[in-house]
């Protein structure tokens, strides 16, 4: 299969070539990963790699394989610190014609299917999109610095003993209210 090389971000379905092989390779500049990293809430992405390539599935739809490879600093969320992660994960996605797709009625229950690679094929595959989604699946939802701990809070205005945890559990004070009941029966 003959190949075609590209580091365009968006590819026009209908230029690419149905018996070619369409390779990528997405490396973005420093403020467009500024522009990234704050849009998914990261403090930096210091290094972002996405390089893959596009193959023909079927008669009318593709299949996106790739490796997406990043460096990015998040605020550890017990300390704040800032935590580096790397990142080297596969992504594939095929791209169907929304007429292969099942579809189900608005408002109606409907199971998640399992395969969620599959995503409807439009006028354009938006590799940036692809890429963007993949990294916010990637990142850690709440990074913490190593030796970072939960310690238990205890929040309360001075002069007030601070609720434990064990004082706000739903059932807890149910017990002690349901033997208040009984003594205050007894005695009655």
């Amino acid at each position: 299969m003959p190949h075609a090389s590209t580091s365009e971000p968006r590819l026009r379905v209908s230029a690419l070539g149905r018996g070619t092989e369409h390779a990528f390779c997405l490396e973005p500049e420093a403020e467009d990963r500024a522009a990234l990293a704050g849009h998914l809430g990261a403090q930096t992405i210091r290094k972002l790699r996405f390089q893959g390539r596009l193959v023909p599935l079927g008669n009318r739809g593709w299949e996106l394989t790739a490796e997406l490879g990043a460096t990015a600093v998040q605020a550890c969320i017990v300390t704040l610190a800032p935590v580096t992660t790397r990142i080297d994960t596969p992504v594939i996605r095929r791209f169907v014609p929304a007429d292969r797709l099942d579809s189900f009625e608005a408002g109606s229950e409907t199971e998640v299917p399992e395969d969620d690679s599959v995503e409807p094929l439009g006028d354009v595959i938006d590799l940036w999109a692809v890429m963007a989604e993949a990294l916010a699946l990637a990142l850690p939802a709440y990074p913490r610095a190593e030796g970072a701990d939960l310690d238990q809070a205890q929040f309360a205005e001075d002069g007030v003993a601070p609720l434990t945890d064990e004082e706000v559990k739903p059932f807890a004070g149910l017990a002690s209210l349901r033997e208040k009941m009984r003594k205050d029966g007894e005695e009655g």
